[in-house]
C-alpha cells in the first residue's frame, strides 16, 4: 500500500485445480488473464488447491492436476516473468488470513451465499466447513495482496460482495480505514459465455456426462473438429443480425464461440454469415477452432513432459506471491494485536 487508501492497481484470480480445463474457461477467464498481464496491473493467477479439497480429492490426482491448470495457463500465454503464477498451498499467509477472516465475517453473511445452497443441496449436514466456509478463505486469497480488481463470472459475484464486505467491516473494527481495498470486479464479457455444445441453454462444464458438450484445452484438432461438426443446432439458417438469436440457444452459441475466437463482433460474424446454413458455417467454425485452440494442446503436452520445471515455476511464483503477502499480513496481525515475532 502507499499512501493510506491507495493501493497498487493489482488483479488476483485463482482457478480450482479440478482436471479439463475446456473452452469455456478459456474464453470466459483465461483469455482475459492474458490480457490483463500487458495492462497497467500486477497480476497473480493462483491454482487454488485449498478450495480443491472443501470436497474430496484423490490425492495423486490433484497433484496432476495442478500441473495441468498450470501448463494450461501457460500454453494459453501466461508468462511466469510478466504474472505471478503459484499455487494456493505453498503461501500459508492465505490460511492464516482466512482464519482472521473467519472470525471478522458473520455466520449470517455465509447463511445467504447461493453457491453453497447449489452444491450442498439437500445435504448440507454432510458437507465439509471448509465448503461452508469458502467465501471467507476466497477473501483472504484476494485481500492479502491487497488485491484492487479481480475477474470474476456471474457465479462469484457475490462472493465478491462478501469480500468487500469483509474489507469494510475489518477496517471499520480495527479503525484501520483503507487498509484493505474494496476490491472491484472485472466481470465477463457477454460474449465469452460459451454454452454446452449439445445443449445452448447451459453453460460448458467438466462435470457434464457428455465429452461432446465441451471443447477441452487438451484436445487434440481431431476431436475439436469433430466436436464442432456434432454441435447441435437448430434447422434454420443463420440471422442477418443479432437480434434474431434471441430464441435459438445453440445457435446464439455457435456464433458468440466465433465471435470470440475471431475478435469479432457478433454483428460482424452473422453481416458475413447471415442467410447461410450451419453447413457452410460450422466447417468454417471448426477450422477456426482448431486454429486457436489445438496449439494448446500441444503447448500443454510439451510442458507436462517436464513436470519438475512445472514445479519451480510454481515455487518461484510461491516465494514472489510471499514477498508481497508477508508484510500485508504482519500489518493486519498489528491491527488485530496479535503478537508475531518473524
Amino acid at each position: 500500500m502507499n499512501d493510506a487508501g491507495t493501493h497498487t492497481r493489482r488483479v488476483f484470480s485463482g482457478v480450482q485445480p479440478s482436471g479439463n480445463l475446456h473452452l469455456g474457461n478459456y474464453l470466459g477467464a483465461v483469455k482475459r488473464f492474458v490480457e490483463m498481464q500487458e495492462e497497467d496491473f500486477d497480476t497473480l493467477y493462483c491454482m487454488v488447491d485449498l478450495h480443491a479439497i472443501t470436497v474430496w480429492q484423490d490425492p495423486e490426482e490433484l497433484t496432476n492436476a495442478t500441473r495441468e491448470l498450470a501448463a494450461a495457463f501457460m500454453a494459453c500465454g501466461l508468462d511466469p516473468k510478466k504474472s505471478i503464477l503459484f499455487n494456493q498451498s505453498q503461501v500459508p499467509t492465505h490460511a492464516e488470513l482466512g482464519w482472521i477472516f473467519n472470525c471478522v465475517g458473520r455466520v449470517g453473511w455465509l447463511n445467504r451465499m447461493t453457491q453453497f445452497k447449489d452444491k450442498a443441496g439437500k445435504n448440507a449436514e454432510k458437507m465439509s466447513v471448509g465448503l461452508y466456509s469458502y467465501p471467507t478463505l476466497m477473501a483472504a486469497d484476494i485481500l492479502v495482496y491487497h488485491a484492487t480488481h479481480v475477474p470474476v463470472g456471474e457465479d462469484q459475484k457475490q462472493h465478491l460482495e462478501l469480500t468487500r464486505d469483509i474489507a469494510m467491516k475489518f477496517n471499520n473494527d480495527f479503525k484501520c480505514p483503507g487498509f484493505f481495498p474494496e476490491t472491484e470486479p472485472i466481470i465477463e464479457g457477454a460474449a465469452t459465455r460459451v454454452m454446452s455444445l449439445r445443449d445452448g441453454s447451459k453453460k460448458m462444464s467438466k462435470s457434464d456426462p457428455s465429452d461432446l458438450s465441451r471443447i477441452n484445452l487438451i484436445d487434440s484438432a481431431e476431436d475439436i473438429a469433430k466436436k464442432i461438426r456434432k454441435a447441435k443446432t437448430d434447422p434454420e439458417p443463420l440471422p442477418e443480425s443479432a437480434d434474431g438469436l434471441a430464441e435459438r440457444p445453440e445457435a446464439k452459441n455457435l456464433v458468440g464461440i466465433y465471435s470470440a475466437l475471431s475478435g469479432q463482433s457478433v454483428d460482424a460474424v452473422l453481416g458475413e454469415w447471415g442467410g447461410k446454413q450451419f453447413g457452410e458455417f460450422k466447417p468454417a467454425l471448426a477450422d477456426l477452432s482448431v486454429e486457436m485452440v489445438a496449439p494448446i494442446a500441444v503447448e500443454m503436452n510439451r510442458l507436462l513432459a517436464d513436470p519438475a520445471e512445472i514445479d519451480r515455476i510454481l515455487g518461484d511464483g510461491a516465494n514472489r506471491a510471499a514477498e508481497i503477502a508477508e508484510p500485508i499480513l504482519a500489518e493486519t496481525y498489528k491491527h488485530v494485536g496479535l503478537l508475531r515475532s518473524r
